[in-house]
Protein backbone atom coordinates (compact mmCIF):
# COMPACT_ATOMS: atom_id res chain seq x y z
CA UNK A 1 0.00 0.00 0.00
CA UNK A 2 2.59 2.54 0.71
CA UNK A 3 4.23 1.17 -2.88
CA UNK A 4 1.50 2.30 -4.42
CA UNK A 5 0.55 5.60 -2.59
CA UNK A 6 4.50 6.88 -3.20
CA UNK A 7 4.17 5.74 -6.92
CA UNK A 8 0.83 7.76 -7.17
CA UNK A 9 2.21 11.05 -5.33
CA UNK A 10 5.08 11.38 -8.26
CA UNK A 11 2.53 10.20 -10.96
CA UNK A 12 0.26 13.29 -9.53
CA UNK A 13 3.49 15.76 -9.36
CA UNK A 14 4.68 15.08 -12.69
CA UNK A 15 1.48 14.78 -15.11
CA UNK A 16 -0.12 17.51 -16.46
CA UNK A 17 -4.26 16.64 -15.75
CA UNK A 18 -6.57 19.25 -16.62
CA UNK A 19 -9.53 17.15 -15.80
CA UNK A 20 -8.50 15.98 -11.98
CA UNK A 21 -7.36 19.69 -11.56
CA UNK A 22 -10.92 21.03 -12.43
CA UNK A 23 -12.16 18.07 -10.53
CA UNK A 24 -10.69 19.10 -7.49
CA UNK A 25 -11.36 22.94 -7.75
CA UNK A 26 -15.28 21.82 -7.98
CA UNK A 27 -14.75 19.90 -5.34
CA UNK A 28 -13.04 22.76 -3.01
CA UNK A 29 -16.01 25.34 -4.43
CA UNK A 30 -18.29 22.46 -3.27
CA UNK A 31 -16.88 22.51 0.19
CA UNK A 32 -17.60 25.99 0.93
CA UNK A 33 -20.74 25.68 -0.67
CA UNK A 34 -22.16 22.99 0.73
CA UNK A 35 -20.75 21.68 4.61
CA UNK A 36 -22.27 18.59 4.57
CA UNK A 37 -20.88 17.18 2.20
CA UNK A 38 -17.24 18.83 3.35
CA UNK A 39 -16.10 15.24 4.81
CA UNK A 40 -16.86 13.27 1.82
CA UNK A 41 -15.52 15.62 -0.19
CA UNK A 42 -11.94 15.52 1.02
CA UNK A 43 -11.95 11.84 1.35
CA UNK A 44 -13.29 11.21 -2.11
CA UNK A 45 -11.72 14.12 -4.18
CA UNK A 46 -9.17 16.60 -2.26
CA UNK A 47 -6.89 13.50 -0.08
CA UNK A 48 -6.64 11.47 -3.04
CA UNK A 49 -3.37 12.18 -4.89
CA UNK A 50 -4.94 10.84 -8.51
CA UNK A 51 -7.69 10.48 -11.03
CA UNK A 52 -6.80 7.00 -10.40
CA UNK A 53 -7.00 6.39 -7.20
CA UNK A 54 -9.88 8.62 -6.56
CA UNK A 55 -11.50 6.28 -9.06
CA UNK A 56 -10.44 3.54 -7.22
CA UNK A 57 -11.89 5.04 -3.85
CA UNK A 58 -14.71 5.67 -4.91
CA UNK A 59 -15.80 2.45 -6.52
CA UNK A 60 -14.58 0.52 -3.19
CA UNK A 61 -16.66 3.09 -1.01
CA UNK A 62 -19.73 2.56 -3.13
CA UNK A 63 -19.38 -1.88 -3.79
CA UNK A 64 -18.11 -2.68 -0.39
CA UNK A 65 -20.23 -4.70 1.25
CA UNK A 66 -20.00 -7.61 3.91
CA UNK A 67 -18.40 -10.04 1.64
CA UNK A 68 -15.39 -7.55 0.25
CA UNK A 69 -15.29 -4.55 2.80
CA UNK A 70 -14.55 -0.74 0.99
CA UNK A 71 -10.19 -1.26 2.28
CA UNK A 72 -10.22 -4.88 0.62
CA UNK A 73 -12.58 -3.62 -2.34
CA UNK A 74 -9.91 -0.59 -2.91
CA UNK A 75 -6.85 -3.02 -3.13
CA UNK A 76 -8.11 -5.43 -5.74
CA UNK A 77 -10.06 -2.49 -7.73
CA UNK A 78 -6.12 -0.43 -8.03
CA UNK A 79 -4.60 -3.09 -9.52
CA UNK A 80 -6.24 -3.09 -12.95
CA UNK A 81 -6.67 0.56 -12.39
CA UNK A 82 -2.90 0.86 -12.16
CA UNK A 83 -1.57 -1.57 -15.09
CA UNK A 84 -4.03 -1.00 -17.64
CA UNK A 85 -3.85 2.57 -19.09
CA UNK A 86 -6.73 1.98 -21.20
CA UNK A 87 -9.18 1.50 -18.01
CA UNK A 88 -8.19 4.93 -17.34
CA UNK A 89 -8.35 6.28 -20.67
CA UNK A 90 -11.92 5.14 -21.28
CA UNK A 91 -12.69 6.68 -17.81
CA UNK A 92 -11.98 9.66 -18.84
CA UNK A 93 -13.69 9.65 -22.17
CA UNK A 94 -16.83 8.55 -20.56
CA UNK A 95 -16.63 11.45 -18.24
CA UNK A 96 -16.15 14.18 -20.86
CA UNK A 97 -18.71 12.41 -23.00
CA UNK A 98 -21.63 13.10 -20.13
CA UNK A 99 -20.25 16.20 -19.27
CA UNK A 100 -20.60 17.46 -23.12
CA UNK A 101 -24.31 15.31 -23.73
CA UNK A 102 -26.24 15.81 -20.41
CA UNK A 103 -27.59 19.49 -20.29
CA UNK A 104 -27.87 18.75 -16.60
CA UNK A 105 -24.44 18.36 -16.32
CA UNK A 106 -22.18 21.16 -15.32
CA UNK A 107 -18.88 19.92 -13.80
CA UNK A 108 -16.56 16.49 -14.57
CA UNK A 109 -16.92 16.07 -10.82
CA UNK A 110 -20.59 15.79 -10.99
CA UNK A 111 -20.78 12.34 -12.70
CA UNK A 112 -17.84 11.09 -11.00
CA UNK A 113 -19.48 11.83 -7.92
CA UNK A 114 -23.30 11.09 -8.39
CA UNK A 115 -24.22 9.53 -11.16
CA UNK A 116 -24.62 5.78 -10.94
CA UNK A 117 -24.13 5.51 -15.14
CA UNK A 118 -20.95 6.79 -15.23
CA UNK A 119 -19.79 4.70 -11.92
CA UNK A 120 -21.62 1.51 -12.98
CA UNK A 121 -19.21 1.29 -16.68
CA UNK A 122 -16.16 1.69 -14.68
CA UNK A 123 -17.08 -0.48 -12.17
CA UNK A 124 -17.82 -3.03 -15.89
CA UNK A 125 -14.57 -1.89 -17.16
CA UNK A 126 -12.51 -3.29 -14.17
CA UNK A 127 -14.71 -6.77 -13.80
CA UNK A 128 -14.32 -6.79 -17.78
CA UNK A 129 -10.50 -6.84 -17.23
CA UNK A 130 -10.82 -9.15 -14.61
CA UNK A 131 -12.84 -11.34 -16.77
CA UNK A 132 -9.92 -11.95 -19.58
CA UNK A 133 -7.36 -12.11 -16.82
CA UNK A 134 -9.20 -15.54 -15.85
CA UNK A 135 -10.86 -14.22 -12.52
CA UNK A 136 -14.04 -14.80 -13.86
CA UNK A 137 -15.60 -15.11 -10.10
CA UNK A 138 -14.53 -12.12 -8.99
CA UNK A 139 -16.11 -10.27 -12.21
CA UNK A 140 -18.96 -12.00 -11.16
CA UNK A 141 -18.77 -10.57 -8.32
CA UNK A 142 -18.60 -7.12 -8.85
CA UNK A 143 -21.09 -7.66 -11.67
CA UNK A 144 -23.59 -8.43 -8.90
CA UNK A 145 -22.76 -5.48 -6.58
CA UNK A 146 -23.23 -3.32 -9.70
CA UNK A 147 -26.28 -4.46 -10.03
CA UNK A 148 -27.33 -4.56 -6.43
CA UNK A 149 -26.23 -0.77 -6.03
CA UNK A 150 -27.20 0.71 -8.98
CA UNK A 151 -29.51 -1.12 -10.72
CA UNK A 152 -27.47 -1.68 -13.69
CA UNK A 153 -26.57 -5.11 -15.60
CA UNK A 154 -23.66 -5.46 -17.78
CA UNK A 155 -21.88 -9.25 -18.34
CA UNK A 156 -17.85 -8.42 -17.84
CA UNK A 157 -17.58 -10.09 -21.22
CA UNK A 158 -19.45 -7.80 -23.12
CA UNK A 159 -17.00 -5.41 -25.49
CA UNK A 160 -17.55 -1.60 -24.75
CA UNK A 161 -15.27 1.41 -26.24
CA UNK A 162 -14.82 4.77 -24.92
CA UNK A 163 -17.09 7.52 -24.36
CA UNK A 164 -19.72 6.06 -23.11
CA UNK A 165 -22.56 7.87 -21.80
CA UNK A 166 -25.55 5.87 -19.73
CA UNK A 167 -28.31 8.54 -18.93
CA UNK A 168 -29.91 7.69 -15.76
CA UNK A 169 -29.25 4.49 -16.67
CA UNK A 170 -31.47 2.46 -13.97
CA UNK A 171 -32.71 -0.97 -15.75
CA UNK A 172 -29.65 -0.87 -18.22
CA UNK A 173 -28.72 -4.57 -19.56
CA UNK A 174 -26.19 -5.41 -21.60
CA UNK A 175 -25.44 -9.32 -22.05
CA UNK A 176 -22.56 -11.31 -22.52
CA UNK A 177 -21.55 -10.76 -26.39
CA UNK A 178 -22.84 -7.13 -26.73
CA UNK A 179 -20.78 -4.89 -28.38
CA UNK A 180 -20.42 -0.83 -28.55
CA UNK A 181 -18.59 0.78 -30.33
CA UNK A 182 -16.95 4.23 -29.24
CA UNK A 183 -19.09 7.27 -28.62
CA UNK A 184 -22.16 5.47 -27.73
CA UNK A 185 -25.20 7.12 -25.44
CA UNK A 186 -27.85 4.78 -23.91
CA UNK A 187 -30.82 6.13 -22.21
CA UNK A 188 -32.58 4.14 -18.88
CA UNK A 189 -34.45 1.17 -19.36
CA UNK A 190 -32.15 0.14 -22.45
CA UNK A 191 -31.56 -3.65 -22.64
CA UNK A 192 -29.04 -5.79 -25.42
CA UNK A 193 -30.21 -8.88 -24.97
CA UNK A 194 -30.72 -12.47 -26.38
CA UNK A 195 -34.12 -13.70 -28.14
CA UNK A 196 -33.87 -16.78 -26.08
CA UNK A 197 -32.09 -19.95 -24.57
CA UNK A 198 -29.24 -20.05 -27.26
CA UNK A 199 -26.09 -20.29 -26.00
CA UNK A 200 -22.65 -18.30 -28.10
CA UNK A 201 -22.74 -15.01 -29.92
CA UNK A 202 -26.41 -13.99 -29.04
CA UNK A 203 -26.31 -10.40 -28.05
CA UNK A 204 -26.52 -6.43 -30.45
CA UNK A 205 -23.47 -4.93 -31.66
CA UNK A 206 -24.07 -1.25 -31.64
CA UNK A 207 -21.83 0.98 -34.06
CA UNK A 208 -20.26 4.17 -33.21
CA UNK A 209 -22.35 7.17 -32.71
CA UNK A 210 -25.41 5.46 -32.29
CA UNK A 211 -27.96 6.86 -29.66
CA UNK A 212 -30.73 4.55 -28.46
CA UNK A 213 -33.85 5.79 -26.56
CA UNK A 214 -35.12 4.98 -23.20
CA UNK A 215 -36.99 1.71 -22.79
CA UNK A 216 -35.65 0.17 -26.05
CA UNK A 217 -34.48 -3.33 -26.48
CA UNK A 218 -32.26 -4.53 -28.89
CA UNK A 219 -32.43 -8.54 -29.02
CA UNK A 220 -30.31 -11.08 -31.04
CA UNK A 221 -27.00 -10.95 -32.49
CA UNK A 222 -28.18 -8.28 -35.30
CA UNK A 223 -25.81 -5.14 -36.37
CA UNK A 224 -27.16 -1.65 -35.38
CA UNK A 225 -24.79 0.24 -37.57
CA UNK A 226 -22.85 3.18 -36.76
CA UNK A 227 -24.56 6.85 -36.12
CA UNK A 228 -28.01 5.36 -35.61
CA UNK A 229 -31.01 6.21 -33.75
CA UNK A 230 -33.43 4.02 -31.90
CA UNK A 231 -36.49 5.44 -30.66
CA UNK A 232 -37.65 5.26 -27.24
CA UNK A 233 -39.58 2.44 -26.38
CA UNK A 234 -38.91 0.34 -29.52
CA UNK A 235 -38.26 -2.94 -30.17
CA UNK A 236 -35.01 -3.63 -32.65
CA UNK A 237 -35.07 -7.60 -33.81
CA UNK A 238 -33.08 -6.70 -37.38
CA UNK A 239 -29.81 -5.60 -38.60
CA UNK A 240 -30.09 -1.31 -38.98
CA UNK A 241 -27.90 0.21 -40.95
CA UNK A 242 -25.83 2.83 -41.20
CA UNK A 243 -26.70 6.43 -40.26
CA UNK A 244 -30.86 5.34 -39.57
CA UNK A 245 -33.37 5.95 -37.54
CA UNK A 246 -35.69 3.40 -36.26
CA UNK A 247 -38.99 3.22 -34.05
CA UNK A 248 -41.94 1.27 -33.08
CA UNK A 249 -42.59 -2.15 -32.35
CA UNK A 250 -41.28 -3.68 -34.08
CA UNK A 251 -38.74 -1.38 -35.01
CA UNK A 252 -39.12 0.06 -38.60
CA UNK A 253 -36.76 2.28 -40.59
CA UNK A 254 -38.30 5.90 -40.41
CA UNK A 255 -35.52 7.96 -42.44
CA UNK A 256 -31.69 8.42 -41.90
CA UNK A 257 -30.49 9.96 -38.76
CA UNK A 258 -29.95 13.52 -39.49
CA UNK A 259 -26.32 14.12 -37.92
CA UNK A 260 -23.28 12.63 -38.17
CA UNK A 261 -23.76 11.24 -34.75
CA UNK A 262 -26.96 11.06 -33.00
CA UNK A 263 -24.93 9.96 -29.74
CA UNK A 264 -23.49 13.43 -29.11
CA UNK A 265 -26.50 15.72 -29.88
CA UNK A 266 -28.67 13.27 -27.89
CA UNK A 267 -31.83 14.59 -30.44
CA UNK A 268 -35.06 12.26 -29.46
CA UNK A 269 -37.48 13.95 -32.26
CA UNK A 270 -38.60 11.71 -34.53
Amino acid sequence: MVEHMTYTKIEAKNTVDPIWQAMRRDAEHWLVEETALASWLQTAVLEQNSFQTALAFLLSAKLGSSEINPLSLYQILYEPISQDLDIIASARADLSATYERDPACNSYLEPFIFYKGYQAVQAYRIAHWMWHQGRKTLAQYIQSRVSETFQVDIHPAAKIGKGIMLDHATGVVIGETAILGDSVSLLHGVTLGGTGKDRGDRHPKIGTGTMIGAGAAVLGNITVGNCCRIGAGSVVVKDVPNNTSVAGIPATEIGESLCDQPAMSMDQKF
